[in-house]
């Protein structure tokens, strides 16, 4: 293994560099990130044995190579593996009016519903780029796939499962010219390939991250370095970030988030094979099947369904990070404390309630036990609560109808919700 220097990058210097990446919106996005839409460990074996001997390089300069990366061209295949313990993101979603889909129908083929499915369990995945206007993303299921296909003004999403498809026009006047149409995002909350993973965890960093060179790997059969991202702060939940980054041309070949508590990667998202060659234009032509059913987008945004509720559209773009909370802040009833890996969402929930108590009546106490089982109670300044958990984001819902959510421990918790009072 060659050994490369180490440099710790300050936020000024990488924020620049970031700022400059080019095939962002190349890379068709997936997975997941964050916190209540941003919680984002992989596949163990995806890279060879030995570890190739490559120039030295700095931490600053492997950044840099990402951030000028300008690949607009591969297909291959990836897998991503997602270990949370135990799932938060109805309890989360719940706290956020609007934010558990309620009202959005697009079916069994909605982007929004269907890659929501890539937060738990491991997924093999399919992927082809050929530019900013044609993408292709399949999940690949035991006896059913399930695609998504961007090529130029229109965006069609199937479902092989249940026959349904699902499409969409993209926004007219964007892209870098205003006469190309730039490829629409994913649904709010859902990064994808290991690039949209990388591209998430460079923004979060700052004067709180260490970021150093960690040696070298071989990943889907390209040599790559290792960079690897650390929280400095105590309480953080994070325990290290690992981006193998393709020596040659700078993408990001595999993601690896492991918490800070060890075990298992929380997410793993890495190719086991890849290719930087124009894609097969037959890759992004789609029609829909004979007799499958088929969802406007359009109709979703003004239409109504079966019962007279009005439906509401995809939103347009996320803006989930690792470990931020970047797009919470302007929500209502939401409040940020605290930066870097130790920020903290505090939610105001409607009608000021926690969780039911004992002997208050609202349910049943066969049910009480069980939500009692599902938390750890915890008492402060603030009064009291439940601590509900995961391996990267831990949520505190006062019994006074507060959350604290984020990527901490549950003594920060604790101590953001005493600080609050």
């Amino acid at each position: 293994m060659a050994p490369n220097d180490s440099a710790e990058t300050i936020g000024e210097a990488t924020g620049t560099v970031v700022g400059r990446r080019k095939a962002a919106r190349y890379i068709v996005p997936v997975a997941v990130a964050g916190v209540a839409a941003a919680t984002i460990g992989l596949v163990p074996a995806l890279a060879s044995a030995g570890d190739p001997d490559l120039p030295k390089i700095s931490a600053q300069e492997l950044i840099e190579k990402i951030a000028a990366s300008d690949e607009e061209q591969l297909s291959g295949t990836f897998k991503i593996s997602t270990d949370l313990g135990l799932p938060l993101d109805g309890l989360a979603g719940s706290f956020l009016p609007g934010a558990d889909g309620e009202g959005k129908d697009g079916g069994a083929a909605a982007p929004e519903d269907k890659l929501m499915e890539l937060t738990s369990g491991t997924h093999t995945l399919r992927v082809a780029v050929d530019g900013p206007e044609k993408q292709r993303l399949s999940i690949l299921g035991k006896a059913s796939e399930y695609s998504v296909v961007h090529n130029k003004g229109e965006v069609w999403a199937y479902d092989s499962e249940s026959d349904e498809v699902y499409h969409a026009e993209a926004p007219e006047g964007a892209g870098a010219s205003g006469a190309e149409k730039e490829a629409p995002k994913a649904p709010k909350g859902v990064p994808a390939t290991p690039k949209d993973f990388a591209e998430q965890a460079l923004a979060a960093v700052g004067d709180t991250t260490s970021v150093t060179v960690d040696g070298t790997a071989q990943v889907a059969g390209r040599d790559a370095y290792q960079l690897l991202i650390k929280p400095k702060q105590e309480g953080s939940t994070v325990g290290s970030i690992r981006i193998a980054v393709d020596a040659e041309n700078g993408v990001p070949l595999k993601f690896t988030l492991a918490a800070a508590a060890g075990g298992k990667a929380v997410v793993d998202a890495g190719f086991t094979k890849v290719d930087f060659a124009k894609p097969a234009a037959s890759s992004f032509d789609f029609t829909p099947p004979k007799g499958a059913k088929v969802t406007e987008a359009d109709e979703l945004e003004t239409g109504e369904d079966e019962h007279g509720k009005a439906q509401k559209a995809l939103p347009e773009q996320f803006s989930g990070q690792i470990p931020g909370l970047a797009g919470l802040e302007s929500a209502e009833g939401v409040n940020v404390i605290g930066k870097g890996w130790t920020s903290i969402a505090a939610i105001e929930i409607p009608g000021g309630k926690g969780l039911p108590t004992a002997g208050s009546g609202d349910v049943p106490a066969e049910a009480q036990g069980f939500l009692d089982a599902l938390g750890d109670k915890v008492t402060g300044k603030f009064g009291s609560g439940t601590v509900f958990k995961t391996r990267l984001v831990n949520a505190l819902l006062t019994d006074d109808g507060k959350v604290y959510v984020g990527a901490v421990t549950k003594d920060a918790l604790v101590r953001a919700a005493d600080g609050a009072k």
